[in-house]
């Protein structure tokens, strides 16, 4: 008697293994390890460009009074800016808006504090300021792209 002998074709193999699935896994986690905290700078400097420009126009505003007054004195934020005031001027506030220290009638501080519950004070630029001189802070060179263009 002859033997006879089927060759039935190999069977595919389906799905992955789980040595594939964790190879899959860990280059996720390391291209979310760089990506989240890349994105997250950007949305806090893109916060802090809104709070320059609303500093400048506050600054504009209050030279504006001086010229109308021949003295800063007596400026008030609330009708200059509005009753909130914080930047960005809707929405929630990234940074509150003041004066930092005492008015005179030929000098003013204004000052941009990020705000905390927003992750906004985790910027390296912290709190923002311009003076009637147009004199800008933060200024060390380690932070000179704060008020740059960059």
């Amino acid at each position: 008697m002859k033997s006879c002998t089927v060759n039935l074709p190999a069977r595919p193999s389906r799905g992955f293994t789980l040595m594939e699935l964790m190879v899959v896994v860990a280059i996720v986690g390391i291209l979310v390890g760089i990506a989240v905290p890349t994105y997250q700078d950007s949305v806090r400097k893109s916060r802090r460009g809104q709070a320059k420009a609303d500093l400048t126009e506050l600054a504009q505003a209050m030279e504006r009074y001086y010229t109308n007054n021949n003295s800063y004195l007596n400026a008030d934020l609330n009708i200059l800016w509005g009753p909130l005031l914080q930047s960005p001027r809707t929405g929630a506030a990234q940074y509150t808006i003041s004066f930092d220290g005492a008015v005179t009638s030929s000098t003013f501080k204004l000052q941009a504090v990020p705000s905390t519950s927003s992750g906004q004070s985790k910027d390296k630029c912290g709190t923002l300021t311009i003076d009637n001189a147009g004199r800008k802070t933060p200024i060390e060179d380690a932070k000179k792209e704060c008020w740059n263009m960059n």
